[in-house]
């Protein structure tokens, strides 16, 4: 049985000042995903005990960056969707024995969706990544994809049709991804579930009454599903506009 679990702190720092080390202790994951780390290299230093550490920082400060924590050790690791090449350090690729972790913060078409086009050839680029490494053993993909797939995975839906993160072109990727042979394994233990959502705007209240989207997910590749335990969305962890999201495969 193996424990994983996603986070996009929005900040590391400031999250660990928000309880992020109580409960990275109190969930024992085997393995611990971040996105928007927003940190450069010995900005900050973690005791994690016998954790491996794995860090893809942004070449801009403060921007982006993603994490791995893991207590087994890979059997290789690398940065970005080719030849390490990621300057917004969005993707980390961790291979162990029976399957590939793909931790990913997808870029954001922005509010006026001045990046939309960026984001569906980024998109491009990372399905064909996956599918490549899906030819050689399972893949389990987790993090911030930066789209609510579905209306039922967003609270307001007919308000925000067409808004970044609920564009067609968005959640069309999102299809493609899926039935190139991948399982949201959240909506696999639960297709009816509503009102489960990862992330909620800072506007006053919104949190509150839960008002959110769910843009936080494991996917695994299609002949991992029957391997899912659990996936579950922790919405009570406070330190971040997103909460950790988890998977258990057996």
């Amino acid at each position: 049985m193996k424990k994983l679990v996603s986070w996009n702190v929005n900040g590391l720092r400031a999250c660990v000042g928000k309880g992020f080390i109580d409960y990275f202790q109190s969930v024992n994951a085997d393995i611990f995903c971040l996105q928007e780390t927003k940190l450069q290299e010995g900005q900050i230093d973690l005791d994690l005990g016998a954790y491996h550490h794995y860090w893809n920082y942004a070449q801009k400060k403060g921007y982006s960056g993603t994490a791995v924590f893991t207590k087994e050790k890979p059997l290789s690791i690398w940065y970005g969707l080719e030849e390490n090449e990621e300057p917004e350090g969005r993707v980390i690729t961790l291979q162990f024995e029976t399957f590939y972790l793909v931790n990913v913060y997808t870029p954001n078409a922005k509010r006026d969706l001045s990046r939309l086009d960026y984001r569906l050839e980024w998109e491009q680029r990372f399905l064909d990544y996956v599918q490549k490494l899906d030819c050689n053993k399972p893949v389990v993909i987790c993090g911030d994809l930066n789209v609510a797939h579905e209306e039922i995975d967003l609270k307001n839906a007919k308000s925000n049709h067409g808004n970044s993160g609920f564009t067609a072109e968005e959640r069309s990727c999102m299809s493609r991804l899926l039935s190139a042979g991948f399982v949201d394994s959240f909506r696999h233990l639960y297709p009816e579930r509503t009102d489960s959502f990862s992330w909620w705007s800072y506007m006053p209240k919104v949190r509150e009454r839960n008002v959110g989207w769910r843009i936080d997910y494991f996917l695994v590749s299609a002949r991992l599903a029957t391997n899912i335990t659990a996936a579950d969305i922790d919405s009570a962890i406070m330190g971040s506009d997103h909460c950790p999201v988890s998977l258990e495969l057996d």
